[in-house]
């Protein structure tokens, strides 16, 4: 009789990765997926913990698991990733009801440890290395999403030391996959029925930096993976704003396939928060950037996010990020408000900001990106656009819902369809009628439209 597994996956796509692998390794080891906790023999939690949120989050979820175990114990409970990393052994005092604990390393043979538990049950374990995991195509790999897309993760850790970011050390440095092992991974998505494939890593403008014995960045990754798979749609995020290459910006204007989309996390424009940040530009450079991006792709969709509150920020810094918002009017922004963690450098900091004023200037930003966004949005009126079919609407399912080529996956808005015929994975020609702040409403003006580069295959 198979094993039931119950698995909860926090966090960002990056996280996502982890827990696909993780129960690509419980199912090659007969455990069966269900949907519902209770039913399961295995409750796994993949945690995120790298600022405040993330960390309640996380917690609350793992309480109301425990309540669910509590009725009954012969359930395992299993809790992984970066809460783990960052908290260890401190874990296992407050919340004595898991059985085992792994950081960000060590998960790949989880589904060994977990049948060891399963027979022979021991106290509460804590397994804990120093982060240097890097995936490869080798690894088994269930993907979770939509089967028409996917994230292929190209580097792990961060070499940047932003004064407010816990990532280097709950991830460790930067590691680099190589790139004939990430088209082996992307060349198998890609006959797997992949239409769009999202390159992610702490930072990817970073990959290659550290594979010194070979020629290979961003720009020439996207060159090899335009190449060696048909796959329509290419998106990346997370793209650092000093290594933004003008090689990259004309590979990405070269072909259709790479969406021109840049997510391009700026956090801040003001020279003196930046500096404080320790984020290696400053507002002169974010100019520089956004002009050649213009130039090289001047119909792109731009995406950022900014931290506001940060200490030491004053009203003119604030001014200065309205500014540049209402000057650069991009498509979508983030605004966060600074999450102050012990352990990074910028919790020494002075001026620290009060919760009430992080808030109340998070509001005031929200604000001015909303008008800007439906701005943005009241621009593709009219127009015809190609669109991904994502299935039935999360709001209503008598319409269905997709994403143009500038709405990122589970980030963004989405497009509702209410006039034609599709399927989920199809991408389609769509003819936007309305706008809203972060949606947009349209009808289909031919139905099984395909890019011409894409392969008859797909």
């Amino acid at each position: 009789m198979r094993r039931k597994l119950y698995l909860v996956s926090l966090g960002c796509p990056k996280n996502l990765v982890d827990s696909e692998l993780m129960l690509g390794s419980l199912q090659q080891s007969g455990f069966e997926v269900c949907q519902t906790p209770e039913e399961a023999q295995v409750i796994l939690v993949n945690t995120c913990g790298f600022i405040q949120s993330a960390v309640e989050e996380a917690i609350d979820e793992i309480l109301q698991l425990i309540e669910c175990k509590q009725s009954d114990p012969g359930k395992l409970l299993v809790v992984t990733g970066c809460l783990v990393q960052r908290y260890g052994a401190s874990l296992k005092e407050e919340l004595p009801e898991v059985d085992l604990f792994i950081g960000t390393d060590g998960f790949v043979d989880i589904a060994a440890r977990i049948e060891s538990l399963l027979s022979h049950r021991k106290q509460t374990e804590v397994l804990l290395r120093q982060p240097d995991f890097l995936m490869s195509s080798s690894n088994l790999r269930t993907v979770s999403t939509p089967k028409h897309r996917a994230y292929l993760k190209i580097t792990e850790g961060c070499s940047n030391r932003c004064s407010y970011c816990m990532i280097p050390s709950i991830r460790g440095k930067l590691r680099s996959r190589a790139l004939t092992d990430i088209v082996t991974e992307a060349q198998h998505l890609d006959q797997q029925g992949v239409k769009e494939l999202t390159l992610v890593g702490q930072d990817l403008t970073a990959y290659g930096i550290d594979l010194r014995s070979q020629k290979a960045d961003l720009s020439a990754l996207l060159g090899v993976l335009l190449d060696e798979t048909d796959i329509p749609w290419i998106r990346t995020l997370y793209l650092y704003p000093h290594r933004i290459t003008d090689s990259l910006l004309e590979r990405m204007a070269e072909s259709q396939r790479l969406l021109p989309y840049l997510d391009i996390p700026l956090q801040h424009v003001s020279d003196s928060i930046l500096r404080l940040m320790n984020r290696p530009y400053g507002y002169s450079k974010i100019e520089d950037l956004f002009s050649r991006i213009r130039k090289s792709l001047p119909k792109a969709a731009i995406r950022t996010t900014f931290i506001v509150g940060f200490p030491g920020e004053t009203s003119k810094d604030l001014q200065m990020l309205e500014s540049f918002m209402q000057t650069y009017r991009l498509n979508h922004v983030g605004i966060f408000p600074y999450s102050n963690e012990e352990g990074c450098a910028a919790a020494k900091l002075p001026n620290h900001c009060s919760e009430a004023l992080k808030e109340e200037r998070m509001e005031q930003l929200m604000a001015v990106q909303a008008e800007i966004s439906l701005a943005k949005n009241q621009e593709f009126v009219g127009r015809v656009e190609q669109v991904l079919v994502e299935g039935l609407s999360r709001e209503t399912d008598l319409l269905m819902e997709g994403r143009t080529r500038f709405q990122a996956p589970d980030i963004d808005g989405c497009v509702y369809i209410n006039d034609g015929q599709c399927s989920a994975g199809e991408i389609v020609d769509l003819k936007i009628t309305e706008a809203h702040t972060y949606d947009l409403v349209g009808e289909i003006v031919e139905e099984g439209f395909r890019l011409p580069e894409t392969s008859e295959t797909l």
